[in-house]
């Protein structure tokens, strides 16, 4: 891919709009992205942690383990053996001579549901070993600290450097694996997810020279200027609990790892932070939204398919992001995974997430018809899967794996990251290469949800999005014979109205994927459940009494927009 190609695709330095940052500086050229990098996907917490476990148990003196997150719970689990919780992990590294050092968002107040007393444990436990683990509220008014990465630098062998960036968090509820059937130290979600929820997410592993990027992100929020926390109570609280609040210095950086023998992968780092009062950061005074930057800027050049896995689908400006998209094309296809349901039960937590979703799905569905299909997850037991994956792929061209979701509140107001990445190899508008990181991870997560080997994935863009809407239909289609009198195993898990013959356009398109969609379910008999895990949703309906109050408590809590307002004030 020439430098002309990547430039379509990823930011210029200019265009982060963000001049403080030093993350390209490094370069000395000024380019926003690095080149010589291997990207993998780690799908799944239960792959993700295992891999962490070893490369922790690995380091020694000299050695770097840097590390940011919205939740660090000390008792989570990294492998089996009850021996290898999170805490001990690290503890044990700093007692090696391991530089250990951590930024876990405060949160709220614990009672609230929240994970500031167990952040805080964490944080005394390391820091009483020697390493240090802080506490950040450096926040707008109802922000969080989002982002989710693990930045690992070796004294001797910078070859062996590696980040890890997505959207898996290191705490209970996200060890999970293929099989879904969630983590044995549980988390608290709606009833409808079971006793143990399932949980879908993705991670990536970094190496090459970006690690030294992510490792900027880091260090620019461990040595700003700008105190952890502004709010009297807030040190009232960390002086009565003897709290530290004074990162200790991190040493010198280290330049970046050498290009990857075979590394392909461009890989671009990009972040969300908000202006905060009533004093912002040193390398972000006005904010940074390259995130949203980003992921405009690639999606202007989608052409025939945008595959994306997200929590949360919000806000008419999302909508408006991919409707833009598909009425600039009509041969573009949009694929959307969500979860089935919010992850609260009760009318103040569940209305206003899905008032957010259904700005966006109508003003997506109405500039895409049936060239949209969104899904939800469920296990073999018919239960659905939390999707907490926050992934995009476009074209087999471009993909971003982050902590950032499609809403206002990502886009503008919570710190967030991203890793995106494009293939060096090829000319443009020629074919992605078969093993090129987009493609192989659309694969991989296909094949997933398709439950098939990923050698039986169509490759054609078209040929997946059909596949993926028969698959859904077929499913939905056996669940539904339930109403009908026969006999499952299973209570299937209530989902919306499906899409399939309600949007209008492309007639023969869709009749051609129902059939194939009744043909597909007719093939089973009556107690064997056609193989794949998608289910179609369709668009939110709220009644008038909802759309009184749900839009105010989604606007105040639910989705903020973080950008300044004229004369200041977050």
């Amino acid at each position: 891919m020439s430098d002309v190609d990547v430039r379509e695709w990823l930011l210029v330095s200019e265009e982060r709009e963000n001049p403080h940052t030093a993350i390209d500086a490094v370069r000395g050229d000024g380019t926003a992205w690095s080149t010589g990098n291997t990207v993998r996907a780690l799908v799944h917490g239960r792959d993700y942690f295992a891999e962490l476990y070893e490369r922790i148990c690995e380091l020694g003196p000299g050695d770097r383990f840097y590390f940011a997150d919205w939740q660090g719970d000390p008792d989570q689990q990294l492998t089996d053996d009850p021996r290898a919780t999170l805490n001990s992990t690290l503890v044990d590294a700093v007692r090696r001579g391991v530089e250990v050092r951590g930024l876990l968002w405060r949160s709220h107040w614990h009672r609230l549901g929240f994970s500031a007393h167990r952040h805080r444990q964490l944080g005394e436990e390391i820091g009483e070993a020697g390493g240090q683990c802080l506490r950040d509220m450096r926040v707008r008014t109802r922000g969080a600290h989002h982002q989710k990465f693990v930045v690992i630098r070796h004294a001797d062998d910078p070859t062996r450097d590696v980040a890890y960036v997505g959207g898996i968090d290191l705490c209970n509820g996200r060890r999970d694996d293929a099989k879904h059937q969630g983590d044995r130290q549980t988390v608290d979600l709606a009833r409808a997810y079971g006793p143990t929820p399932a949980w879908h997410d993705v991670q990536v592993a970094i190496q090459g020279p970006a690690v030294h990027d992510v490792e900027t992100t880091f260090r620019e929020r461990w040595e700003d200027s700008t105190p952890l926390t502004l709010n009297p109570g807030r040190i009232a609280s960390s002086l009565f609990h003897r709290e530290d609040l004074s990162p200790e210095p991190l040493g010198e950086q280290a330049p970046p790892p050498p290009p990857r023998p075979g590394g392909h992968e461009i890989v671009q780092i990009l972040r969300t932070f908000p202006v905060i009062y009533p004093k912002s950061f040193d390398f972000a005074p006005d904010g940074e939204r390259s995130v949203m930057l980003g992921n405009t800027k690639a999606i202007a050049h989608a052409e025939r398919l945008v595959y994306v896995e997200d929590q949360y689908l919000w806000s008419e400006e999302v909508g408006d992001h991919f409707a833009d998209a598909l009425r600039a094309n009509p041969d573009l296809r949009l694929v959307v995974v969500l979860p089935i349901v919010p992850d609260r039960e009760g009318a103040a937590a569940e209305i206003p997430q899905l008032y957010g979703r259904s700005l966006a799905m109508r003003k997506i569905i109405e500039a895409g018809g049936d060239r949209v299909a969104v899904f939800g997850l469920t296990n073999d037991s018919g239960l659905p899967v939390y999707v907490h994956s926050k992934t995009c792929i476009i074209d087999h061209r471009w993909a971003s794996v982050g902590s950032d979701n499609l809403n206002r509140r990502s886009w503008t107001s919570d710190s967030e990251i991203a890793c995106t990445v494009v293939d060096d190899r090829g000319e443009a508008g020629a074919p992605a290469p078969v093993d090129s990181f987009p493609r192989v991870l659309l694969r991989t997560l296909a094949a997933e949800h398709l439950d098939c080997h990923p050698d039986d994935v169509p490759e054609d863009p078209h040929e997946l999005f059909d596949a993926m809407v028969a698959s859904a239909d077929a499913l939905d289609e056996w669940y539904a014979a339930a109403g009908r009198g026969r006999r499952l195993p299973r209570r299937p898990v209530p989902v919306p109205q499906s899409l399939s013959g309600r949007i209008p356009g492309h007639a023969l398109r869709r009749r051609r994927v129902q059939e194939r969609a009744a043909a597909y379910a007719a093939g089973y008999h009556d107690h064997q459940r056609p193989p794949g895990r998608l289910r179609r949703l369709s668009t939110p309906e709220l009644t008038a009494a909802q759309l009184v109050w749900a839009p105010r408590l989604y606007e105040l809590l639910f989705d903020p927009d973080g950008r300044p307002r004229p004369g200041g004030g977050s």
